[in-house]
């Protein structure tokens, strides 16, 4: 605990001595990380690393020298056979290089890295959230698909546990598609608390599979109560006030001063800054290159190095990179690092080799070569998203920063980017190191990254790696022909015209079994919740009650819902001349519900369009799989007969928006892999109280009779099944048809209570639908945000659970017993129903007040007996 950095003064001083922040565990923990602030309305405080060459430069052979030891333990730890049939998977952006690092010190293994670029043309082999992130999503877009599908061992690399979360989504995500016995995750620091680590250790009991951790140090992070508001008040405060001086120690320029924000205060072209262009004219060293290209700035300019990556290298991880890339890599190495060696000056003391982003690997192992062939002293970092208060104080971990503009036409859009520990080094010269993708205006322009670079130091470089492209894959073989659509009375209860089901019938497979039966199954690890159905028992007297009380007390509000969602679609779906055959007259909007809680609604909508316009919609129903996708031979039947950009998709209404993600991501790949582009993933919905689409009728939350039944509301179908045995390559998704359930069914009941709700509310409708066509409609995912809250503080660490909404808390009531509910305070009468199954089950209500539903059901890991997660197998017992 007493390892000197920063002459003596350990780098999270100045934190620790301000939020009465204690570091415990292994000694060598100071000399590893330091402290720093940023504004994150979860975590105030940021660990930073000293040998990961991110935020604070480091020699690379440090940096290198780290992840290569820790890929040498993973080795000891497997053995040799199971080490050569390893893969290691490293994490964007902050743990790519050292992932990569720990690949070559594995041996033979291949790698790959998550990313938050999307690439054009590749489709995902699966992605994972990061909650804590500053930018969540994570990409995996592997060229060769089998990479992940070895059951060898997965190595997951990260540069330091907090929590563990993002390795436990990672595992549920990728287990779910690609199960195997054995896991190994890696990190420079483990900083979990003993509750995070019994999590890990169930959570592998639970899938039946070895989990091993290796870590270079671990410990603790003592925080107090109040460290969080105590944080902000110091980010706020130095945000607002703080004028910090950097030091800069070259003889061309005098210290530089920054603003607030990290941005550099003009500097007067003066007698100084015209020397120093003048002293170092220069060339490109590129043949042919134009001499336009060169950029002269007051204090320093920029020169482009040729490095000739050799061809067919990937630049990193990204897509994968095989031992044969890493031994043709190691050949080129020494000629790449003495172009750049040949270009720095020569009186150079200090060299800063910056990466970008996720570009770690590529300008860590040129950095180290050039380690051994200069004389200068050499330190790598690189660039970052994410943003930290800079303190000019030994005893804090960012002593400055650069402020750019993003230069790689990121998915997400423009915003700013990072370097710190750059201003103020010392570094003669800084060698900027970045893929072809980001080597674009926005890096050249006047304030972009190579301006900030040169204002700091004399010499600026700039080299360029080839942005690795996959070659496309080849287009799978395709069935020459689906099944039409499944219609009543021989499948479901509905009319013929209300809805054709894209779905086989599999009504006389048994597939039901007893819900202790079944849960043991999932939770085993060997069964996906599609694979089986529950038995579906006829409704009690109690749901039949509450459905048809709520059905009348809300039947012209549904009605009114329908109206304006409808309205909406027909509004902004044109109805257009002919179809893709050149045939017939597109009738405009198709309605594809996603079965079943979909398809009730997509049926109210067909009725309103009829009643108010005397337009026939055609209307289906397909099915959608938690974790497995939408039914990709549904798409291409809908593909074949009608044009893809009228398909609208239909849902009954959102909770925290888990299917609109869904359905996102699988219209993404189906069309990457498939090349039928124009679905459009949004989805239109009764209700949206968690304001996750921008096509709804309404925002508010209250209960849809529809939801307190199953088959027996939906057409008598049953949830959709997905099974390898009985779904082939070119079959639809299979459901049953419950005839049995006659004299039950109240779904044409539900839909003629409404339909005949609409004359009453046709004026209303018409004035609310062209209010809200005229309104903003972004969704700004409130309840997505407040689903992660509420997690996290109720310790459930798992969104799934988290049932959102009246509807949703309604059937986790009548289906189980809940661990508690939250209700919004005032909420009023429509939580009655809520207040009273709660009541007679034992479940606590709890009021709370910021809460953008009417209630929420909690379903707690530790609690609840067979709590499914996202990938459809049970979260524990």
């Amino acid at each position: 605990m007493n390892k000197p950095v920063n002459d003596g003064l350990w780098s999270g001083t100045w934190v620790a001595e301000r939020l009465g922040v204690e570091l415990l565990g292994d000694d060598r923990l100071t000399g590893l990380l330091g402290l720093a602030l940023r504004r994150n309305p979860k975590r105030a405080h940021l660990l930073v690393s000293n040998v990961l060459g991110k935020h604070v430069p480091q020699s690379p052979s440090v940096v290198y020298g780290h992840g290569f030891a820790l890929g040498r333990r993973v080795r000891n730890l497997l053995g040799t056979e199971q080490s050569g049939r390893a893969v290691v998977l490293g994490y964007a952006e902050t743990a790519t290089g050292l992932g990569h690092a720990v690949a070559d010190g594995l041996g033979d293994a291949p790698y790959l890295h998550s990313t938050r670029r999307p690439v054009p043309g590749i489709a995902p082999a699966g992605g994972f959230e990061e909650s804590h992130s500053h930018a969540t999503s994570h990409l995996l877009l592997p060229e060769d698909p089998a990479l992940l599908a070895s059951d060898g061992p997965l190595v997951l690399v990260d540069d330091e546990f907090s929590t563990g979360n993002t390795v436990l989504n990672t595992i549920r995500a990728l287990h779910a598609r690609y199960p195997r016995k054995r896991y190994v995750v890696v990190a420079l620091i483990d900083m979990r608390a003993p509750a995070d680590a019994d999590r890990l250790r169930q959570f592998a009991d639970r899938i039946d599979a070895q989990v091993s951790l290796i870590t270079t140090a671990s410990g603790t992070l003592r925080l107090p109560a109040d460290v969080l508001e105590r944080g902000q008040a110091l980010v706020a405060q130095h945000e607002t006030a703080q004028q910090t001086e950097q030091r800069t120690p070259h003889a061309y320029a005098s210290a530089v001063p920054e603003g607030a924000d990290g941005s550099a205060v003009p500097e007067p072209a003066g007698e100084g800054a015209s020397s120093t262009a003048a002293e170092h004219p220069g060339t490109m060293d590129g043949p042919g290159e134009p001499p336009g290209d060169l950029r002269q700035w007051p204090t320093g300019r920029v020169r482009r190095v040729e490095l000739r990556w050799p061809r067919g290298v990937p630049d990193g991880g990204r897509h994968g990179f095989t031992p044969t890339h890493r031994g043709r890599l190691d050949g080129a190495l020494p000629a790449m690092a003495a172009r750049i060696a040949e270009a720095l000056p020569r009186h150079a003391r200090q060299v800063l080799v910056l990466g970008c982003e996720e570009l770690m690997y590529a300008p860590l192992r040129l950095a180290r070569e050039l380690e051994q062939v200069v004389e200068a002293e050499v330190r790598y970092s690189t660039t970052t998203r994410s943003p930290v208060l800079a303190v000019d104080d030994p005893g804090y971990a960012i002593r400055t920063r650069l402020v750019f503009p993003a230069h790689d036409d990121p998915a997400d859009g423009p915003g700013e980017r990072y370097a710190y520990n750059v201003a103020g080094g010392g570094f003669e010269a800084v060698v900027a190191v970045v893929d072809s993708a980001a080597d674009t205006p926005e890096l050249h322009a006047p304030d972009g990254l190579l301006a900030r670079l040169a204002d700091h130091t004399p010499h600026v470089l700039l080299t360029v790696v080839p942005s690795y492209l996959p070659a496309p894959p080849h287009a799978p073989e395709r069935s020459p022909m689906l099944p039409e659509p499944l219609r009543g009375p021989a499948f479901s209860s509905y009319a013929p015209d209300e809805v054709g089901w894209l779905l086989q019938d599999l009504s006389d497979v048994t597939l039901e079994a007893p819900t202790e039966e079944r849960e043991e199954a999932i939770q085993s690890g060997g069964a996906h919740y599609a694979e089986s159905l529950p038995v579906e028992y006829q409704p009690s007297g109690q749901y039949q009650e509450l459905f048809h009380t709520a059905l009348t007390a809300s039947a012209a509000r549904i009605a009114r819902a329908v109206g304006v969602v409808t309205e909406t679609i027909l509004a902004e779906v044109p109805l257009r001349r002919k179809s893709p055959a050149g045939t017939d007259e597109s009738p405009g909007p198709v309605l594809v519900s996603l079965a079943r809680a979909g398809t009730p609604v997509g049926v109210l909508m067909r009725r309103w369009a009829r009643f108010r316009h005397g337009r026939d919609l055609p209307h289906y129903a397909v099915s959608i799989v938690r974790g497995r996708g939408i039914d990709t031979n549904a798409l291409r039947w809908l593909a074949a007969h009608h044009d893809p950009r009228d398909v609208v998709f239909v849902d009954g209404w959102t909770g925290k928006g888990a299917i609109t993600r869904e359905l996102s991501q699988a219209i993404r790949e189906f069309e990457e892999r498939e090349g039928i582009t124009g679905f459009d993933p949004e989805i239109a919905v009764l209700a949206d109280p968690g304001s996750c689409v921008r096509t709804y009728g309404t925002r508010e939350d209250f209960l849809i009779p529809s939801a307190c039944l199953n088959s027996t509301v939906s057409g008598l179908i049953s949830r959709t099944v997905l099974r390898a045995d009985l779904v082939g390559r070119h079959d639809f998704h299979g459901a049953k048809f419950y005839r049995e359930l006659a004299g039950a069914d109240v779904s044409n009941g539900f839909l003629d209570a409404v339909s005949q709700c609409f004359p009453e509310v046709a004026d209303r409708v018409d004035v609310a639908a062209k209010e809200l066509l005229a309104t903003d409609r972004v969704p700004t995912w409130e309840g997505w945000a407040a689903v992660e809250r509420i997690s996290e503080e109720y310790g459930i660490h798992d969104v799934n659970l988290v049932k959102p909404g009246v509807g949703e808390t309604t059937r986790v009531l009548l289906r189980r017993v809940p661990w508690r509910i939250l209700a919004r305070a005032g909420a009023g009468a429509d939580l009655d129903h809520v207040r009273l199954l709660a009541g007679q089950r034992g479940v606590p209500v709890e009021e709370v007040g910021e809460l953008p539903y009417s209630c929420v059901g909690l379903i707690h890991p530790r609690y609840t007996r067979g709590a499914t997660g996202a990938d459809g197998r049970t979260v524990t017992r």
